[in-house]
């Protein structure tokens, strides 16, 4: 007998010549009615314009986002339904969380992530924080999103022009027109963070350029906080000026205060950290939050300078192939 539930489309973007694909199985163990769920794998090498394609192509009324490694849990879709009784809740996301049995260093990036002195509200994010509420593009994330088809495609889909940041962007204009956004804790991927410290700076640096770009294009107000790092590396780079070029002590112990500050507060958070973290882990966890900061904030001001290009400007990529996967 059906259920009278929205029909889902769960969509996840990989690369052409991906064979496993974790998420697909996670998806065919969603607790949802089979004739309500479409599976659909857009591969190609430019994420956005692969979730436009299969977001054209699908025929759910929901589209449920998730990134090729985001591992569900099978409750997720009926949790979203329940939100999306709301004719204004245009999106539901939640946490996408480390698994208990990633490696030493990856439960260390996933400290820092969930971290609020790293990641201020977007903590979010990766971690289980407070109960469902309506919310803003700061704690949503792609990998674990649920959005209205419809709601989307009205807005033209995801900019092209933009890697990452291009749903932060989608989110900012669905609100501008009255839509809700709706944060669930319970609503939880198991996802893995980068495997090293390289893969994990090239993040760092992404994410800061995506937002600055994000900023070009859609300057809002909520976009304030993320000034914060770039400032902070305006800041680390007049003391290097002022020490080398100034030697009186007085002075230095001045442009050294708020350093100080800074550290203590790095300190406080690292003490703070997640109770079940070693205290291994939360040493580990000290220079990668000073390192978020600054990288973050290298890659926003890269962002602010980057030549935007929409994908008929860019280098010729493969096509985008849609493949409907069944349960």
């Amino acid at each position: 007998m059906n259920e009278n539930v929205p029909s889902v489309t769960v969509l996840i973007a990989a690369r052409p010549e991906q064979a496993e694909i974790k998420a697909v199985a996670a998806s065919r163990a969603l607790d949802y009615p089979a004739e309500r769920l479409e599976i659909i794998v857009a591969r190609g090498k430019q994420p956005s314009v692969q979730r436009n394609a299969a977001m054209r192509a699908a025929r759910g009324e929901l589209i449920y986002f998730l990134d090729d490694d985001s591992t569900p849990q099978p409750g997720n879709l009926r949790l979203a339904a329940s939100h999306f009784r709301d004719p204004k809740v245009k999106m539901v996301g939640g946490p996408n969380v480390c698994p208990a049995e990633a490696p030493p260093l990856e439960r260390v990036f996933a400290l820092v992530l969930a971290s609020w002195l790293a990641f201020g509200p977007s903590r979010a994010r990766y971690a289980l924080v407070g109960q469902a509420r309506q919310t803003s593009e700061k704690e949503l994330i792609l990998c674990n999103l649920a959005a209205r088809r419809e709601a989307l495609l009205e807005l033209g889909g995801f900019n092209e022009a933009l890697y990452p940041n291009e749903e932060n962007a989608l989110m900012d204009e669905l609100q501008k027109r009255g839509g809700k956004l709706i944060y669930d804790p319970q609503f939880i991927v198991q996802r893995r963070p980068r495997h090293s410290l390289k893969a994990f700076a090239k993040m760092l640096l992404s994410y800061g350029r995506g937002r600055a770009e994000q900023f070009r294009l859609h300057p809002t107000f909520g976009s304030a906080l993320n000034f914060v790092p770039p400032l902070f590396c305006i800041y680390l780079g007049a003391l290097l000026a002022a020490l080398l070029l100034n030697g009186k002590a007085g002075l230095i112990y001045i442009y050294l205060l708020p350093l100080a500050l800074y550290g203590l507060a790095v300190l406080a958070q690292t003490a703070f950290l997640h109770t079940s973290s070693t205290m291994l882990q939360r040493l580990g966890a000290i220079p990668l939050i000073v390192a978020t900061h600054v990288l973050y904030g290298i890659g926003f001001w890269r962002g602010l300078f980057t030549k935007l290009k929409a994908p008929e400007q860019r280098p010729p990529m493969p096509p985008v192939v849609l493949e409907t996967v069944g349960r």
